[in-house]
């Protein structure tokens, strides 16, 4: 694959990231300690970044460095998003956002035994 076409993959998984943990790209550049700009270049692909911001990167958004660079490869990878998502969550929501998931997965379980039927 060609250095920019895994340039551009690499920014479009930092700003898939980005939106489903709803940072603003301001808001990331902060965390990451870049300008905005760089943020928003990275996002299209038009420049690469050092491993230090790769790491920050990769800590801000709760993804390995294996995803930002390479994307999902496995089963665990596909839980990436939803894991971080949990992490953004207060300590002190936890309980309610248990009680959702669960919920959720009830009904899904009981929509899916009505298809069966």
């Amino acid at each position: 694959m060609s250095e920019l076409k895994n340039s551009i993959l690499i920014g479009e998984r930092i700003k898939k990231q980005r939106l489903l943990i709803g940072y603003s790209r301001e808001k990331l550049a902060e965390m990451v300690d870049i300008t905005p700009r760089f943020c928003y270049d990275l996002e299209l692909g038009n420049k690469n970044m050092s491993v230090n911001t790769l790491l920050k990167l990769s800590t801000a958004l709760n993804v390995s460095i294996d995803y930002l660079l390479f994307g999902s490869s496995s089963q665990a990878d596909e839980y990436t998003a939803i894991d971080s998502l949990i992490r953004t969550c207060p300590v002190s929501q936890l309980k309610h956002l248990e009680q959702i998931i669960s919920h959720f997965i009830q009904a899904v379980r009981e929509e899916n035994q009505c298809v069966h039927l």
